[in-house]
């Protein structure tokens, strides 16, 4: 009992420390998703178990096309393990400056807001695991190092939990993947 206690009280803090991205209104170089995300670019990326250990490394390729405030990624990616998959967003950004997305394992809509270097959005995910597909809440963060580079940090969570971590690295610079 203490020990669920202990856990309640620790997972409170933690929520109650967590960032906003209104906390990045005045840092820069400034991520303008739009065009950050229009024509060819590249990332790499791994994802994380809970305990830390490296468990998948892939590289991403992505199109983005934009007509007005609509949008359109079209992500490729390469798994070391030689599966490929595919995701396609259907991107929009709203009066207000958020943005909403939608993709085929996208449950309803991504939600979410960029404020200077940062981007963030919410949004639950089906992942075939084994024989299986799992949903996941996704919580999505993405920081402009520099005109090329982006750096990208999900923490992905079951039952309130984060069961793993995606972190990526974004480069306009490269054009394609070098292994597939």
């Amino acid at each position: 009992m203490n020990n669920v206690l202990t856990s309640l009280v620790i997972a409170t803090c933690l929520i109650g420390c967590s960032s906003d991205v209104s906390d990045y209104r005045n840092t820069s170089p400034k991520l303008d998703i739009k065009s950050y995300f229009s024509g060819k670019l590249v990332g790499w990326g791994m994802v994380n178990k809970y305990n830390n250990k490296v468990s998948r490394r892939f590289c991403v390729e992505i199109i983005g096309t934009w007509l007005g405030n609509k949008g359109e990624l079209d992500e490729t990616f390469y798994f070391l393990d030689g599966e490929v998959s595919k995701r396609v967003w259907q991107l929009n950004l709203e009066a207000n400056g958020k943005y909403n997305g939608q993709a085929h394992d996208v449950i309803g809509t991504a939600k979410g807001q960029q404020v200077g270097m940062a981007f963030n959005w919410q949004y639950e995910l089906d992942i075939p695991i084994d024989n299986d597909v799992i949903r996941f809440s996704m919580d999505d963060w993405m920081y402009q190092l520099d005109d090329n580079r982006v750096m990208n940090k999900t923490a992905m969570n079951k039952y309130g939990i984060t069961v793993a971590h995606i972190t990526l690295f974004f480069d306009k610079s490269v054009q394609q993947c070098s292994n597939r």
